[in-house]
């Protein structure tokens, strides 16, 4: 990643961020009205920073340089990372690891174990099989997905708190923290904001948005709900949010077809395949990224009973469902600020 063509690709997905920030009316206190953006290409996706305020070039510098150190830390695809240690040693040895990578794997087994392993951070054996999103993408045989099947487990995962270390009990397991490492490093560059005195941005991790404070005139951000039917940028609503995360996890996002069949990236660790079920996307809406990653994934996969079920019973969480027959279901407490806009789907009370 990094080649000029894959940044003139990645610029113009930026461009289709589905985020609405309505023009600001009023007077606007603050002296710098005018937003600055910047863009790079870190941890796999486009990562957008916009600040309202505060635009210092060491600000940018700051919050880019920790997306990277998360990546150098959390990734399995190159380089000498903490968790392709782990991943290395599996079945064998602990590997220590650094605070943060300890954090997030700890976090992702909650998770995995909230969702009663729907949300799957050992889910690496069969990413890996399918290779979707990749030009190595295929359908793997039932004898292939049984043997790696066999390998996805949370339960497997060994964490010693006290040395920070980490390990997996079978020997061919692999950690894959792409469902969850995005939420980390936006509620990264959250801290780094307000350690620097942000009060108004909006941040953009390859559609893990997050509406920083709010808008400069005072109002609520309005925030675009993903359609999960259309590529990036299309929006079935619009949620008024202050302060809070918005990810959609959904069929849109990676997937190839072969004989007529779409198969997506979301895999179910209980079948190997493609989740599937009534569902094409799901929006969480919460204060921390971290979560909001992780939630997508595990509502998505349970589907939109248990799915709805899961956040309802969680505090400071909101979710949008989204069914391929187009009908959009949302949690209790959106009720006064989510507004449907795309006609084509009907707002199931």
């Amino acid at each position: 990643m990094g080649n000029k063509g894959k940044l003139i690709v990645v610029l113009f997905i930026v461009m289709s961020i589905s985020i609405i920030i309505s023009s600001c009316t009023g007077k606007i206190e603050e002296s710098n009205n005018e937003p600055v953006s910047k863009t790079e290409f870190v941890l796999g996706t486009v990562a957008t920073i916009k600040l309202y305020d505060n635009a210092a070039d060491e600000v940018f510098s700051e919050a880019f340089g920790k997306l990277k150190e998360i990546e150098d830390k959390m990734t399995i695809n190159e380089g000498n990372s903490e968790v392709m240690d782990i991943n290395s040693r599996a079945g064998k040895d602990l590997a220590r690891v650094s605070d943060e990578t300890f954090y997030v794997i700890e976090r992702g087994k909650y998770f995995s174990e909230l969702s009663e392993g729907k949300f799957e951070i050992s889910i690496g054996p069969l990413v890996k099989l399918w290779n979707i999103g990749t030009k190595e993408a295929k359908v793997p045989t039932e004898e292939e997905i049984e043997r790696r099947k066999a390998l996805v487990d949370f339960k497997n995962i060994f964490l010693n708190e006290d040395e920070k270390s980490v390990m997996l009990k079978k020997e061919g397991m692999v950690l894959d923290l792409g469902g969850i490492a995005k939420g980390f490093g936006v509620d990264e560059v959250v801290r780094i904001l307000k350690g620097h005195g942000v009060k108004h941005a909006i941040i953009n991790l390859g559609g893990n948005v997050f509406a920083y404070g709010n808008k400069p005139d005072g109002t609520p951000w309005k925030v675009g709900v993903q359609n999960p039917k259309s590529p990036r940028g299309d929006y079935v609503g619009i949620a008024e949010v202050v302060n809070k995360t918005v990810v959609t996890s959904g069929i849109y996002e990676r997937y190839f077809e072969k004989e007529g069949k779409r198969y997506h990236h979301i895999l179910d660790p209980s079948t190997g395949y493609p989740v599937e079920n009534t569902l094409a996307g799901v929006s969480i809406i919460s204060e921390s990224s971290i979560d909001a990653d992780s939630l997508s994934t595990a509502a998505f996969a349970l589907g939109i009973d248990k799915g709805i079920e899961l956040i309802e019973s969680l505090e400071n969480v909101e979710a949008v469902f989204v069914t391929k027959n187009s009908e959009v279901h949302i949690t209790s407490g959106l009720k006064k600020n989510f507004k449907l806009t795309d006609l084509n789907f009907k707002l199931v009370e």
